[in-house]
């Protein structure tokens, strides 16, 4: 029998789609920084508006940044995607776990995912 994949509604693919083009914006014109370690540092210096994170990172890592995030009243977005889809998303070809919004340049990318 074939497997049956559950697929994304026009909606989510929508918003997903929407915040790939908001995170151009801001690779393009904002501050930004990739990957673990750099966005711990920019959370503990309060530097960090946004926390992006994608969707296959490690569950300890993950709630580890969301619990610095919460102590420092910064927000953090799960991204549909895996690693590889946010590293294309920021116009990388290498994956990237997670990263940190310092200035959101021209992208309404702020008031866009705050949950």
């Amino acid at each position: 029998p074939l497997a049956k994949h559950k697929m994304p509604s026009k909606a989510t693919k929508k918003a997903g789609e929407g915040l790939n083009a908001k995170l151009a914006l801001v690779v393009k014109s904002g501050k930004y920084t990739l990957g673990y370690k750099q966005t711990l540092k920019d959370i503990r210096m309060g530097r960090a508006k946004l926390v992006i994170i994608a969707k296959n990172c490690p569950p300890l890592r993950r709630s580890e940044i969301e619990y610095y995030a919460m102590l420092a009243d910064t927000g953090v977005h799960h991204y549909t995607g895996n690693n590889v889809d946010l590293g294309a998303a920021c116009g990388r070809h290498y994956r990237v776990s997670m990263l940190s919004v310092i200035d959101a340049g021209d992208s309404d990318i702020m008031g866009s995912v705050q949950e």
